[in-house]
């Protein structure tokens, strides 16, 4: 069932322009928009909501880099083929990509544990992220890259990390390393900075 999803997904996209133009430019361009998602959250929300947002970012990108590091070993254990290495005949692959192990999905990995982090503290942000995480997922899929099971492996590795970041010890770590970055405030043109270069 995992490469009979594989394929039919694979199939759709071939005979659809309309649908493989956005959505492997979507996931060629991932990692720049979550990091980008990331940047805005943290920068562009002022006020006391804003200090929640950057909290919410700050764990977000930690559980990202543990959830990823996690991933790296399960890789190395597993050693799980891609699609497109298992079946090179029947898997067409839609960007160049490394033949190197796919379980879990490293883009499901760290997509998931960004926006369940989001989701805990942020509910308008983490939705976008979500829905963001669901779609690359699925892309990834369609384009012959992963599994099903890679990314529903990934989802659940960065989602069970940005829970275990929730912890309330881990998050008062969290807030604290936060609360120091954003008490910087080196992107607010108002700051010191942007008054003592104004003389």
């Amino acid at each position: 069932m995992d490469f009979t999803l594989v394929k039919d997904l694979n199939s759709l996209l071939a005979h659809h322009d309309a649908l493989e133009d956005p959505l492997v430019a979507y996931a060629n361009a991932s990692e720049a928009l979550f990091l980008g998602l990331l940047i805005a959250a943290f920068v562009l929300v002022g006020g006391r909501r804003g200090t929640g947002t950057r909290r919410a970012v700050v764990a977000a990108g930690l559980g990202a880099g543990v959830a990823l590091a996690l991933a790296a070993v399960l890789a190395r254990v597993v050693d799980r083929p891609r699609p497109f290495v298992a079946h090179p005949g029947d898997v067409h692959l839609f960007a160049a990509h490394a033949a190197d192990a796919g379980f879990p999905s490293d883009h499901a990995t760290a997509s998931f544990a960004i926006a369940v982090a989001l989701l805990l503290r942020s509910r308008a942000w983490g939705v976008a992220a979500l829905v963001a995480a669901t779609l690359l997922s699925v892309a990834r899929v369609a384009m012959g890259i992963h599994y099903p099971s890679d990314v529903l492996a990934g989802a659940a590795l960065g989602a069970l990390v940005a829970l275990a970041f929730h912890h309330p010890r881990v998050r008062a770590l969290t807030d604290a390393l936060a609360d120091r970055v954003g008490a910087l405030r080196v992107w607010d043109r108002s700051g010191p900075r942007a008054a003592y270069g104004s003389r």
